[in-house]
Parts: C-alpha cells; structure tokens; sequence
C-alpha cells in the first residue's frame, strides 16, 4: 500500500475514533440530566441501580475522552510524563466504571440475557486495564501497550453498542432485539479487531527477519534482504 493512502487511513481512522469518542462521551455526560420518566424502562432501571449509574456514566464518558490522548504516539514521546498521568487517571475511571457497571448489570434490560453480557464486558474491562498496570509496574512496556490497547477496545464498547443499535432501528428490527445483539456483540467485536490489529503489528516486526534469502551474486558475501 503507497505511503500517502496509509497515512491517510491512519488520520480518517484517528479522526473517527476522537470524534465519536468525544460525542459519545458528552452524551454520557448529558443523560444524567435529563429529566426522569417513570414511563421508560431504561429510566426506571438507572433509578434502580443507585450510585452505579452516574459512576459509570461519568467515569466511562472520562475514559473514552481520555483514551484518544493514551494511545498518542507524540504525547507518549515527547511528554511521557504526562503520559503517566493520564494513564494513572484513565486507570481510575476504569476502575470506578467498571466496578459501576457490574453493579449495573444486575438491572440491565432484558434480564440476564443482556446483564450477562455486560457482566462479561465489565469483567473484562477491569482485567486488562489491571493486566495493563502490572505490565508498566514490570517495566515490560510491550506488554503494557498490548494490554492497554485491549482496555481501550473495550472502553470503545460504548461506541460500538450505540452505532449497533442506530443501525438496527434504522433497519426497524424490535428494540429490545437490537439491545441484545448490541449488548453481545459490541465488545466482542472490538476485541477482535484490536486483536487482528496487533497480530498484523507483530507480523510485520517479524517480516524483515523472515525475508532473509541467499542471494546467487557471484560472491562470498552471504545472505543478504531480498
């Protein structure tokens, strides 16, 4: 792939993820204002789930503004110490968030059809951001970056269910179908796109190596990069 077309996909990519990122998280931020409707279900379910709500809320809006600055490559670089400290932040929103939302999944619409599948996605947000942590603790900095690139996929679950559940009401499927659809493949899917992101990272790192041929040029020189 030409250079100017990968970069340019870079920066779409990048574009995308900050900009919904931002969105999702005002919105967040803005829910919680809105005025209570004994008549809506979700509203009756938040009011049920007592702190949990507005921590997950708050904490998830913050870490899906914050993650868009954790992965940038120029902050990392040229300011690590800023780095760390909205790492050490982005660590906290996760924890109180992820903590709200296991909290929240035993009020979860639908049930425990859906409740479980956010129960997993709390879980699993809780894991690699801890995994995360005792990386950078263990100074293994490969590590910690693979495991908080998963952290951020997962907190892009966020994104991931809204943009399900407009397209599945736009397609005029039943709410309550879409919510379930939505609820069990949002962070799966974004879990495997990081996934295939980092194993197509990891085989390019291993590319070169694997390219080393003999090479037939009359001399004694030995192997050399095809």
């Amino acid at each position: 792939m030409p250079t100017y077309l990968r970069t340019a996909l870079k920066f779409g990519a990048a574009t995308v993820f900050v900009l919904s990122s931002a969105m999702i998280a005002l919105h967040a931020f803005n829910y919680l204002s809105v005025q209570f409707n004994p008549r809506n279900p979700f509203h009756v379910s938040y009011a049920e789930g007592g702190w949990a709500i507005p921590a997950h809320f708050y904490c998830a809006g913050l870490a899906l503004l914050l993650a868009p600055m954790q992965i940038s490559a120029t902050l990392r670089r040229r300011w690590p110490a800023l780095h760390r400290s909205i790492g050490w932040i982005y660590v906290a929103t996760v924890t109180i968030g992820g903590l709200a939302g296991l909290q929240m999944a035993f009020h979860a619409q639908g049930g425990w059809s859906t409740g479980i599948a956010f129960l997993s996605l709390a879980l699993l947000w809780l894991l690699t951001t801890i995994t995360a942590v005792a990386m950078a603790i263990r100074r293994n900095i490969a590590g910690h970056r693979r495991w908080m690139l998963r952290s951020i996929a997962l907190t892009f679950s966020g994104v991931t269910l809204r943009v399900i559940l407009g397209a599945g009401m736009a397609a005029g499927f039943p709410f309550m179908t879409v919510y379930l659809v939505a609820a069990w493949s949002a962070w799966p899917l974004n879990l495997l796109v990081m996934e295939s992101y980092l194993r197509l990272e990891s085989a390019r790192r291993l590319r070169p190596a694997g390219l080393m041929q003999p090479r037939d040029t009359g001399s004694a020189s030995g192997p050399q990069i095809a």
